[in-house]
């Protein structure tokens, strides 16, 4: 793993939607930062912006309603934000893809696989439409779909849904780009074939030595394949730690609450899955203390009047929390 901070930058991105029930504050200031070759967990519940923060940073957030009202991602010394489309267009693919949630909606259902598959080369290499085909051909092959080069006239419903998953890894993979956003690729597949996908991604990553970003809500997922993990809590980064790290000192509740929701193996038949009471944050609403207080049982008066910053706590861990959770006393 290269320590080059330069590769990708994201300093205080905020994106807004505005509906006709008032403004949604998705992302709220969210930074970090990302080296060549290391792999970023994005960790946080349905609804906390990690998402939203990953199309905001390919510029996929649909305007309007959304915008992006605020911030910088510089890729590469550009800052992506204020690139023109034409441009975006050209680093979208090949140089920065994304596997998206679902593939049946990601994938068009009346072209076949090939055809797919092929349209990013065309679009961005000198390629052949015979190249084209070969190189669809042996991407089939390197994310293990057997029969491959029949499976090319095949439309994307003829697949299982980790096939198509397969499919969705091997198109993101046509340009070999530099860095690959995996948004909760494994969410809708069954547990076995969740294994088999984590698996296939690691060794790819591994041979062609892209960045990832891999955003879940299963801190399970994490431990065997980030190098670092941030999470997320109502479109703030909470907490900002290397992967071990997090697991042996969290110091955030709401990271707590989160492993301690975990089912473990070795959990004794007398202690019960905790829960995190209370209900996500109404995103309608900018809130003015921390947006976990209403449901942390550190919580304190300072928690309710003023969210904390996410400050330095040690080296290479970073959170935004005005209690010390093991004293339960104030930082």
């Amino acid at each position: 793993m290269k320590t080059d901070h330069k590769f990708l930058e994201v300093k205080n991105l905020k994106t807004q939607f505005n509906t006709p029930e008032g403004t949604v504050y998705a992302v709220n200031g969210v930074t970090f930062n990302l080296s060549e070759g290391e792999t970023l967990a994005v960790v946080g519940e349905s609804g906390c912006g990690k998402s939203v923060t990953m199309m905001s940073i390919m510029r996929l957030i649909q305007i309007p309603p959304g915008k992006i009202v605020g911030g910088e991602v510089i890729y590469r010394d550009n800052d992506l934000l204020q690139l023109s489309e034409e441009a975006m267009e050209q680093i979208r693919g090949r140089e920065i893809a994304m596997i998206f949630q679902d593939p049946m909606t990601s994938l068009n259902p009346v072209l076949t696989v090939g055809r797919q598959l092929t349209e990013t080369l065309r679009t961005h290499t000198p390629m052949t439409p015979e190249q084209c085909r070969e190189r669809a051909q042996n991407l089939l092959e390197l994310v293990g779909i057997p029969d491959a080069k029949k499976r090319l006239d095949n439309y994307p419903h003829q697949f299982s849904g980790g096939m198509r998953q397969r499919v969705m890894i091997a198109m993101s993979l046509a340009c070999t780009p530099s860095l690959l956003i995996a948004d909760e690729p494994t969410t809708a597949l069954d547990v076995t074939i969740q294994a088999q996908i984590i698996e296939l991604v690691k060794e790819l990553k591994k041979s062609v030595g892209m960045a990832m970003i891999w955003i879940t809500h299963d801190l399970g997922v994490v431990a065997g394949l980030a190098d670092r993990v941030l999470v997320m809590y109502a479109g703030y980064v909470v907490e900002e730690a290397l992967v071990d790290e997090l697991y042996e000192n969290t110091l955030h509740p709401y990271t707590l609450a989160l492993l301690q929701a975990l089912p473990r193996a070795d959990r004794r038949r007398d202690q019960s899955l905790k829960s995190i009471k209370g209900s996500p944050p109404n995103l309608l609403v900018e809130p003015r203390g921390c947006p976990f207080a209403p449901r942390c049982e550190f919580v304190q008066e300072k928690c309710i009047t003023e969210n904390p910053a996410l400050l330095d706590i040690e080296t290479n861990h970073k959170v935004a929390c005005w209690v010390d959770v093991k004293t339960g006393a104030l930082r």
